[in-house]
């Protein structure tokens, strides 16, 4: 099915870089899973805002977009990221897969980084 949104993956990128965590939220099915290999998988909405609001390592920085696909239900950004990472500045390469469900929301989320975690 071809329902993948990439001003959805777009917007969301915005929304975390402007600190916007509400709307990050409504862009993702209440049973989401976000799967980052080597950490825990982030499974339904509750699990998400926890690691949103209390959980994620990242924070005052900014994601570049270098490229965006979209194919069927999935949209692969490849970007980089570069901010603070525990009081650390850090500068990163990642990339992430958004896989939308029928009603239009994120069900799935993959990130991959050349880090161990964020």
């Amino acid at each position: 099915m071809d329902n993948a949104d990439p001003d959805v993956v777009r917007s969301y990128y915005e929304s975390i870089d402007a600190e916007a965590y509400e709307s990050v939220f409504a862009l993702f099915d209440e049973d989401v899973r976000y799967e980052r290999p080597g950490q825990d998988d982030i499974e339904g909405t509750d699990d998400l805002r926890d690691f949103y609001l209390d959980g994620r390592p990242l924070t005052e920085g900014a994601h570049e977009i270098r490229s965006l696909t979209t194919e069927g239900d999935t949209v692969a950004v490849r970007g980089t990221f570069s901010g603070l990472q525990d009081g650390s500045r850090v500068a990163f390469g990642f990339a992430d897969f958004f896989v939308f469900t029928d009603a239009g929301t994120v069900g799935r989320r993959y990130t991959y980084t050349d880090r161990d975690e964020v």
